[in-house]
């Protein structure tokens, strides 16, 4: 069998990177995709390095036409995607009272009409070749909330929703979508929120405190779970949230 094509965005760091990192040793060519080019080249170094394939994309997944460029893109040099995982992400640590609607503007076109519009343009062709894995990364947050994450927990929360959603209308179409929600997790993202934030420091203690298991997780714990949905063995589970968190969210 030829090696099925994977669409990975936010790949340029983090879990991102994990997750291309993953899907390339589980044998997919991985389309690497972020707005910051040089990081999603890095990647692409480190697959071919450990003996994948890989392609570096820059795409901003908040802007409609650089989505259908970057697909277009990918289906230049690998072909239609038929795994589809999206990472990309951004937050800063607020106060809900302290935000304003152009912040909350861009938690939403990123965490959440990002997710929106790569599906859309992806599905379609998943649909007709009767195969396809949508992987959307949430996060606890929007499962149990997250105080100063209020507008990242709600687009959060939309993700898990919007993804039970599209697993329903495309379950006798041999597509599956499920969501991996991170807990607390050691990133380039969560070192960027911290340093933003007065009480960041403070707020990641209180989050490892939060955690059962006492510690925050590492991306390369996060990945191991999108490559399990990814997965030909995943092939009836469709549907489902599944919280890489030490046992912050048991449900």
């Amino acid at each position: 069998m030829d090696k099925r094509i994977a669409l990975v965005t936010g790949g340029g760091s983090g879990i991102g990177r994990e997750i291309c990192l993953g899907l390339a040793r589980d044998g997919r060519k991985v389309a690497v995709a972020d707005i910051n080019l040089p990081g999603a080249q890095e990647t692409q170094a480190a697959v071919l390095e450990a003996g994948g394939v890989a392609a570096a994309v820059q795409m901003d997944v908040s802007d409609t036409d650089a989505v259908h460029d970057g697909l277009l893109e990918v289906i230049d040099d690998f072909g239609p995607v038929e795994v589809l995982v999206n990472c990309a992400g951004w937050d800063e640590l607020k106060p809900f009272g302290s935000t304003d609607e152009s912040f909350w503007d861009r938690v939403i076109e990123i965490n959440y009409k990002g997710v929106l519009r790569t599906v859309h343009t992806c599905l379609p062709s998943m649909v007709e070749a009767g195969w396809g894995r949508i992987v959307n990364i949430g996060s606890d947050a929007g499962r149990v909330g997250s105080s100063f994450e209020a507008v990242y927990s709600g687009a959060k929360g939309g993700v898990i929703a919007f993804t039970k959603t599209v697993a329903r209308e495309v379950a006798r179409s041999g597509v599956t979508a499920n969501v991996v929600c991170p807990g607390p997790t050691d990133t380039p993202l969560l070192d960027g929120i911290v340093a933003a934030s007065d009480d960041g420091d403070k707020i990641i203690g209180a989050m490892a405190r939060a955690v059962p298991m006492k510690r925050v997780g590492t991306a390369s714990e996060v990945a191991s779970a999108v490559v399990y949905f990814c997965s030909e063995e995943a092939s009836f589970v469709t549907g489902q949230t599944l919280s890489v968190s030490g046992g912050l969210t048991m449900s």
